[in-house]
Formats: structure tokens, sequence, C-alpha cells
């Protein structure tokens, strides 16, 4: 009878197991989601997209309660991973700190729970990047290190995450930090060895899949921010590759930021009037959202300085821009 009760226990133990309330169906849909939220975040507003992103959050928190097998569970934590992480992405750029922090700490328990490195990798990236906006720019470095000892060397975490310390060099190297230049070319160095395998993925647009071409729109930041006049062309070519691409949707978002950084090269350069004229059009385009507000303050710290006619156009413009999104600051 023991022999019995031991085999009975064994079936029923695996019948649990093997039993499920939620179906492929339904975590195929929402893994499907995952990626159109991360595909759409290039071109949507992001107080729209955290709202679409946190209804979705609701329903798998529901879910959570469902019976299903040990595997469907883990790919619905996952999901909510991805999900707690897209939302964490759109607080922090309407410049809600606290919102962002909770949700990037969600972010990081799911994918501890799941064992999914990529996740915790991208949530350090993106606290990297928090820092790197609040212009905290040695916290910028330390996280994206950690960023990249988390990630999986093959994924795009760790690119992005190497990407931003380079950024954050950049700027330590404008303040006249020693090495920081010398870290910031090795960093330059590392990326473009590290796309140039890469094939383009399915859909560049996605947010956590690196597309290799995203690596000249990092060089022109980090040379921007160094103050290297090298950086003009490489962003003339970003822009003009955003506005008309191939193979993929238009990305208005980061063609506003992409303005920003030709405007700062070209101030590096020598040529102020356009700089004005350039990120004018940036302010103006809609498309800047409240984290990269204070790139456009530093243009505008600049043209004033040099008396450039436009710049109190400029001004005007980003005093409105700022007054437009104070009731979304939160």
């Amino acid at each position: 009878m023991d022999a019995i009760d031991d085999e009975l226990e064994a079936l029923e133990l695996a019948r649990r197991v093997a039993a499920s309330d939620v179906g492929e169906e339904t975590l195929v849909a929402l893994e499907m989601t995952v990626d159109e939220l991360a595909s759409a975040y290039p071109r949507s507003a992001p107080d729209e997209l955290v709202v679409r992103a946190r209804l979705h959050l609701g329903y798998v928190s529901r879910l959570m309660g469902a019976r299903m097998t040990l595997a469907e569970r883990r790919r619905l934590v996952v999901v909510g991973g991805w999900l707690s992480l897209i939302a964490a992405t759109c607080d922090v750029d309407l410049g809600r700190r606290s919102a962002a922090a909770a949700r990037l700490r969600t972010a990081a328990q799911l994918a501890d729970h799941a064992g999914h490195p990529e996740i915790l990798a991208w949530t350090l990236e993106t606290r990297a990047w928090q820092a790197l906006t609040e212009g905290d720019y040695p916290r910028t470095v330390a996280l994206a290190q950690s960023a990249r000892k988390a990630a999986p060397q093959d994924g795009s975490a760790f690119i992005q995450a190497r990407a931003q310390e380079g950024r954050a060099w950049a700027r330590l190297a404008a303040a006249g930090e020693t090495g920081a230049a010398r870290e910031m070319r090795d960093a330059l160095t590392n990326v473009e060895r590290l796309v140039a395998p890469l094939p383009m993925p399915d859909r560049p647009e996605h947010h956590y899949r690196y597309d290799p071409a995203k690596s000249d729109a990092y060089t022109a930041t980090t040379l921007a921010w160094a103050g290297d006049p090298a950086a003009e062309p490489y962003a003339r070519g970003v822009l003009a590759r955003l506005e008309q691409p191939v193979g993929g949707p238009a990305r208005p978002r980061r063609a506003a930021s992409a303005r920003l950084d030709l405007a700062l090269a070209l101030l590096a350069s020598g040529q102020p009037d356009e700089a004005a004229h350039t990120a004018l059009e940036a302010v103006t385009s809609g498309r800047l959202v409240p984290s990269s507000y204070w790139r456009a303050a530093e243009v505008i710290t600049a043209v004033e300085a040099l008396r450039v006619p436009e710049a109190a156009d400029l001004n005007e413009a980003y005093r409105e821009l700022c007054a437009s999104a104070e009731p979304s600051r939160g």
C-alpha cells in the first residue's frame, strides 16, 4: 500500500504542476504586448504609454492568483518585470522620481524571482540613465558598471550600459576630471566593437533590443557632451536617419534629442546661430520629455552667453515648454 500511495502522490503532484487556468494563449498575448509597448516607446508620449503599461500590470497582478504551471508562472513574472521596467522608464521621462524608483525595485525583484539577468541589468541601466539626467555622473558610472556585471554579455543591456557609461565619462571629461577623456574614448571604442557583428533586429525601434545604428547616436551625444567638434557629422547623420528611417517607423522623440546633440556640436564647432535654431526646433517639436529639458537649458545658457539673436525666442519657447509640463510632473 505504501508504494501505491507514493505512486499516487507522485501522480497527483504531476497533475497539480500541469494544471492551469492561465494558458498559452494568454501568456503569448501578454508577451506580445510587452514587445508592442517597448516598440511604441520611441514615438509615444510617456504619460500615455505609462497608462497602458499600468493597465497591463494590473491584469498580470490579478492573474498571479490563478492556478498555473511553474513554467507559466515564471513567464508571467517575466512579463510583469518587463512591464514594470517600461512603466519606470516612462516615470523617469516624466520626472516622477519616487514612482520610477518603486517600479524599478519591483522590476528588479521580479527579475530575481524569475532568474532573468537581462531585466535586472536593464533596471540598473535605467537607474544609471536617471542619475545621468540628474547630473550625478559618478553614480551613473557606478550603476552602468553594475548593469554590465549583471547583464548577459551577448545581451542588449550590456551594450546600452557601456554606452551610458561613456556619456557619463564625457560629462566628467568636460568638467576636467583626470582620466575621464580616456575612459570616454575607451567606452566609444568598446561599443563600436560590440555592435559591429550585430544584425539589424526585426524591430529596431524596440527599446530593449539594441539597434546597431544607435551607436552613432551615442557617439554623437558623447562627443557633443565632451565639447568635441567631431560630434557634428555624427549628429547630422543620426538626425537624418531618424527623420527618414529605412526599415522602421520614424522616431520623433529621438529626433528631438538628436537636435539637441546637434546644437551642442554646433556650439563646439563655432556655429552658435545654427545651434540656437536647431535647439528651437527641438523645443517646439512637442516631442521633448521632461527628463531631457536640462539638455535644452544647456544650449540656451550657451547661446545667451554668446548673445545669439535667436536666444530670446529660444528661451521663451523653453519657458512655455516647462510650464506646459508642470501638471504631469507629479
